[in-house]
């Protein structure tokens, strides 16, 4: 059965920030692999219909994970949905990922569910590179310069 994972986080960032993050190729780079891997965006085009590839790379193999997909909804500063499909056949089925942004007194709360996650992935897995790479996300959009 394919698997789930759900993630909440409240970020010290407006939500503009926070979509921001979820929508530049550059920030997704940046923020979304795991630890001990780096992010290659060949495309994002973050508009309903619109697609994106992209790569993770373990930094210590080489060994790399390809993936794309298509961006199913979109409210800006709100709600991002889209979904993911690796390259490997033995990586099948067709994950989606549900990303809602809520405004609160501190910043943002973030609430995640991917759905759809393949047999062969541990889903305990999935949540720990989720983990990671929220820290990171954070990192990214906590901080507020004005230069």
């Amino acid at each position: 059965m394919p698997g789930t994972v759900r993630l909440h986080r409240v970020l010290r960032a407006p939500a503009e920030r926070v979509y921001r993050a979820f929508t530049n190729p550059h920030a997704m780079a940046k923020w979304s692999p795991p630890d001990g891997f780096y992010a290659v965006y060949d495309h994002l085009q973050a508009e309903v219909g619109g697609t994106y590839k992209a790569s993770f790379i373990n930094f210590t193999t080489g060994e790399k994970h390809s993936f794309g997909g298509e961006f199913k909804e979109l409210v800006e500063n709100e709600l991002i949905r889209y979904i993911d499909i690796f390259d490997d056949p033995n990586l099948p089925g067709t994950m989606e990922v549900t990303i809602a942004l809520k405004p609160v007194s501190c910043g943002t709360e973030l609430t995640i569910v991917q759905d759809g996650i393949p047999d062969v992935i541990p889903v305990e897995m999935c949540y720990l590179g989720w983990q990671e790479s929220m820290l990171a996300l954070a990192r990214l959009v906590e901080p507020e310069i004005k230069q």
